[in-house]
């Protein structure tokens, strides 16, 4: 079958489409990136997207005409991916998150737009949308929903692994031996920021004429001021112990204009808050492995955007040496559409009724199958 995986994550850099093969049943896929593409958002929707996860009110005919226009973006990807090839027979969209609520006393909640019966009118394709609804329902975090897809398709019978993706949250999976019953000792949350903090201080520093620190360049002309990272690392989030998930509600703007704050007294280069952004990044993500997992993998694989800032991988090698830190490139799955194809692989679950989730990585009570379908509406001759 061939599926079309559509992902727009807290980095909100645009929609990644990833074209794949798929084949076989449950944790038994081959899969096969046919095509992959990132397809930026119009500045207009980025920036209405961006304000509406920092908390900005929102009539509910914006939010209508909002959900329309970043599901036809959706589309328009879709149509795009497939151009040139045989056209896709099902569609998974992850759509685009604009608020996340972990449960705590009661059910958490999870707000992905991006409509999908749209997408699948457009591109006369069958649609799966709304991954997460049912793990919540079943107490979980919703959150992340791609582990199951990582023992699939990066796991090794001799060595553990953690599958490290930065996006702008960053997410861990980690994976042990796949020996015996290796997927009960599957575990998986939210580290805390990725490259969140990191992009909102260059838009800051820069007055918006960038986005994001190219390569990790800039921050690596820095110097980490160690006190203040210690400090930020002093926050709950990080001392949670998993399940857990985070968003931009977390590490947004208020974090980071509290960072700011912080760093006024140390009087820093802008280099060196970057680096020290930076560092806490790498930071969080060693200090979860060494905190909650039973024994340190035996290699990092890194995708998501993250993967090409070559600052923050030197600084999490520096800092897991002599655990080897390389990309999900190096093992057969593209560091740039993982997540994308992820969405692809849950889609075809989906169809096949195979429950996507795993319980001990969400605290959802049991597995679930996970997503709704929308059929297209054919127009009738």
């Amino acid at each position: 079958m061939r599926v079309i995986g559509l992902m727009s994550g807290t980095s909100v850099d645009g929609i990644d489409a990833a074209l794949i093969e798929i084949e076989g049943e449950n944790l038994d896929i081959q899969v096969d990136l046919i095509a992959g593409a990132t397809i930026p958002y119009p500045e207009t929707i980025r920036s209405q997207i961006l304000a509406v996860c920092a908390g900005e009110p929102l009539t509910m005919a914006a939010l209508a005409d909002l959900d329309d226009a970043i599901a036809s973006c959706f589309a328009t990807a879709a149509l795009e991916i497939q151009s040139g090839h045989p056209p896709a027979e099902l569609i998974g969209s992850h759509g685009q998150t604009i608020y996340h609520r972990p449960p705590n006393a009661s059910l958490g909640y999870s707000w992905q737009i991006g409509r999908a019966d749209l997408i699948a009118h457009i591109t006369q394709t069958m649609t799966i949308s709304n991954f997460r609804a049912a793990d919540i329902a079943c107490g979980g975090q919703g959150a992340p929903m791609v582990p199951r897809v990582d023992a699939a398709l990066l796991s090794d019978t001799t060595e553990s692994r953690c599958i490290q993706n930065i996006g702008g949250i960053g997410n861990v999976t980690y994976l042990p031996a796949a020996q015996g019953d290796w997927l009960g000792g599957i575990r998986g949350w939210d580290t805390g920021p990725g490259n969140s903090l990191i992009d909102l201080a260059v838009s800051k520093l820069t007055n918006g004429e960038k986005t994001y620190d190219q390569n990790g360049n800039w921050a690596s002309q820095g110097i980490p001021c160690d006190q203040l990272v210690k400090n930020w690392l002093q926050h709950e989030y990080f001392h949670q112990v998993p399940p857990k998930s985070t968003g931009r509600e977390l590490f947004g703007v208020a974090f980071l204009e509290k960072c700011f704050r912080d760093a006024d007294e140390y009087h820093l280069e802008p280099a060196d808050i970057l680096a020290s952004l930076t560092e806490l990044t790498a930071l969080s993500i060693i200090h979860d492995y060494q905190a909650f997992l039973t024994s340190m993998p035996d290699r990092v694989l890194l995708c998501g955007g993250g993967s090409k800032n070559l600052y923050l991988k030197s600084r999490l090698q520096a800092g897991l040496d002599p655990i080897p830190v390389v990309t999900t490139d190096d093992f057969g799955v593209s560091a740039d559409f993982k997540e994308a194809i992820a969405f692809a692989v849950l889609a075809y679950w989906r169809y096949q009724n195979v429950p996507g989730n795993l319980p001990a990585v969400t605290g959802a009570s049991r597995e679930v199958i996970l997503g709704e379908i929308h059929p297209p509406v054919f127009n009738r001759e």
